[in-house]
């Protein structure tokens, strides 16, 4: 990964995975500008996993910026051209319908249609209980999208939660780096 790389991270409202992107945002910004966004959900809900404000101050802690967490914040993504690419982890089966059927309506669905007038990468790390049944058109949609990449997923919970997939978190960094030379990495489907 390129220094100096200018990363959106996007966090929506799987709570429970939250701690993996933390993690993930500690490693990148050690040589990326990394700026947060959060959907105006996660922004405001406090969860058993944690409180949003104390989710808020890390994240800024981490980047030294505040988290953008308004449509009208995220649009001035595409026309300032804030970032090479955008990775939103935990991307929730919500945001995933959102994004296969253009609808903007959240912070984060504003900077990543903001983002992808601009031919820009980006980076989709979901954790989703619905994946394999309500989720599975929403997935195949973006897969088929040009400048839509996924960090390589598997079922988290087979026999819990059947249709549940998530991310592997720690394969962002070489997701992004996949996905800035225009390619998705592999394999997509994890054991």
């Amino acid at each position: 990964m390129r220094s100096g790389l200018k990363i959106g991270l996007a966090l929506c409202g799987s709570y429970c995975t939250y701690e993996k992107v933390i993690a993930a945002a500690e490693r990148l910004s050690g040589e990326c500008d990394l700026t947060a966004i959060m959907s105006e959900t996660a922004a405001s809900t406090d969860s058993r996993f944690g409180k949003a404000e104390d989710f808020i101050a890390r994240l800024e802690s981490i980047t030294g910026k505040p988290v953008i967490k308004t449509i009208t914040a995220a649009e001035r993504v595409g026309p300032g051209k804030l970032f090479d690419v955008i990775v939103i982890a935990p991307c929730t089966g919500n945001t995933l319908a959102k994004l296969a059927n253009a609808i903007t309506d959240t912070s984060v669905t504003m900077a990543a249609k903001a983002h992808l007038r601009n031919g820009r990468p980006v980076v989709i790390a979901m954790s989703t209980n619905d994946a394999l049944s309500g989720g599975a058109m929403n997935i195949a949609q973006l897969l088929n999208r040009k400048n839509f990449y996924f960090v390589p997923f598997g079922q988290d919970d087979p026999i819990g939660k059947p249709a549940s997939l998530a991310a592997n978190f720690d394969l962002i960094e070489e997701t992004v780096d996949a996905a800035l030379a225009g390619r998705q990495l592999q394999p997509i489907l994890l054991r």
